[in-house]
């Protein structure tokens, strides 16, 4: 085989001078040693400097927030621990009754140069009971403009139903009203309520229409409490009043242990669940064989006057 061609040997004596170029700008030794003059500091951007802090603040809350999850984990152990929430009810800021009202053109919208109407169509045969007290307790509060009406779909109405507002004597031009409270005995399946009639859908069922006309007495919960109210209305509407003999039962015991701890179902003033049970009892039947504390609880709501004047139409 021929020999390959030879290359030059590229290291040696015979290599030439490498030539660096001088045309780049130079750069900064960034390994100097611990004795070298330090590099200038840039201005920070303040911005930069705003951002940073407000990390670190958010940081901390974490870190704080941390902690209290930590401290809550231990007290209770499993998922479905019982947590006991006296403590919190008692510290919650109730408003009583008897403070100012709720703004009403806030809640129910402001038509000028006409009176807001809430307008309430139920079924005679089972007549909301808690409605005609929360009325009776808003009429402490309120001008209200009460009339009473029968639907064609109805063919006799009691007599007590149909003056269940009693008679107002000292009837007032419209517009010194504060609202207007119709009440329609009509053949619904569950009692419906508007207060914006051509816009609104209705609201249904008892118990919903109690927490709203409820509100109406501006009273501020915080969340735990307000949890409570809405579990006892729902427990007094379907477990009290439409459940069967061992539901009725176990309810009227969770109401004695309840208000063995507090005059009123929920704290230490009267709510719409105080309300809404009541009426339930009433209706049930069950009043008589209710528990001591329960008993207790019944006669402290019927020394109220819209309590006792629902009293006289189950007579």
């Amino acid at each position: 085989m021929p020999a390959m061609y030879k290359v030059r040997p590229v290291h040696g004596a015979g290599v030439l001078p490498e030539h660096l170029p001088t045309c780049m700008y130079p750069l900064p030794n960034l390994h100097r040693g611990p004795g070298a003059a330090a590099l200038p500091q840039e201005d920070v951007d303040p911005s930069l400097q705003a951002l940073e802090s407000r990390q670190e603040e958010i940081l901390k809350r974490l870190y704080e927030l941390k902690s209290a999850v930590d401290g809550l984990s231990k007290m209770i152990q499993t998922p479905d621990a019982d947590f006991d929430v006296t403590n919190i009810i008692q510290t919650d800021e109730f408003s009583p009754l008897t403070t100012n009202g709720a703004d009403l053109d806030l809640m129910l919208g402001k038509d000028y140069g006409a009176l807001k109407d809430v307008v309430i169509n139920a079924n005679p045969s089972l007549p909301p009971l808690s409605l005609l007290v929360i009325h009776s307790l808003l009429c402490e509060r309120y001008k209200i403009l009460s009339a009473v009406h029968t639907h064609s779909s109805v063919k006799s109405v009691p007599e007590n139903l149909l003056k269940c507002f009693g008679e107002q004597t000292k009837k007032k031009p419209r517009h010194e009203y504060q609202l207007g409270f119709t009440l329609i005995w009509k053949d619904v399946p569950k009692p419906q309520m508007k207060f914006s009639i051509q816009t609104m859908c209705p609201i249904e069922g008892e118990g919903n229409i109690a927490r709203f006309l409820f509100s109406l007495f501006g009273q501020k919960y915080n969340a735990v409490t307000s949890t409570l109210i809405d579990s006892w209305v729902d427990t007094a509407l379907f477990q009290l009043k439409e459940g069967s003999s061992k539901e009725r039962g176990a309810v009227l015991r969770s109401m004695n242990a309840a208000l063995g701890k507090s005059s009123w179902l929920v704290g230490n003033e009267l709510t719409v669940a105080d309300v809404v049970a009541w009426c339930a009892l009433q209706q049930t039947g069950t009043a008589n064989t209710a528990p001591a504390n329960v008993q207790k609880w019944m006669k402290s709501c019927e020394n109220l006057a819209p309590f006792s004047s629902v009293m006289k139409l189950l007579k």
